[in-house]
């Protein structure tokens, strides 16, 4: 069975962006969510093994959406995006419970390396 991913940015070119490259490379995407409230919404439903989360949204970020996720499921795998010089965010993001980041505008391998490190 693919691994089931759950797709989160508030822009839509980048959600479908990456949904892209996940598909391409046998990733299940199973939902996408807009902001960090749909997220958790959708987590809860769908189940996913894996979550891409942005950190910059509106009316939930990356980061309160990670400590809610992780705090009803402390197991959850959480692959942060953000864009250059958000150093001090992604420090933050780890240390609420994200597995890893990657940096916008991202490379199709390098969201491959991170997808596979985190699910190993």
């Amino acid at each position: 069975m693919a691994n089931t991913v759950l797709v989160v940015d508030d822009a839509a070119f980048m959600r479908m962006m990456i949904k892209d490259v996940l598909t391409k490379n046998g990733y299940d995407v199973v939902g996408e969510a807009e902001n960090g409230q749909k997220a958790i919404e959708k987590y809860k439903e769908l189940k996913p093994e894996l979550v891409i989360m942005d950190i910059t949204m509106p009316e939930v970020d990356g980061i309160q959406a990670v400590k809610e996720i992780k705090s009803f499921d402390p197991n959850a795998k959480v692959v942060m995006c953000s864009a250059m010089g958000q150093q001090a965010m992604v420090i933050e993001s780890i240390q609420a419970g994200a597995r890893d980041f990657i940096v916008k505008p991202f490379q199709a391998d390098r969201v491959i390396e991170a997808v596979k490190k985190v699910l190993g």
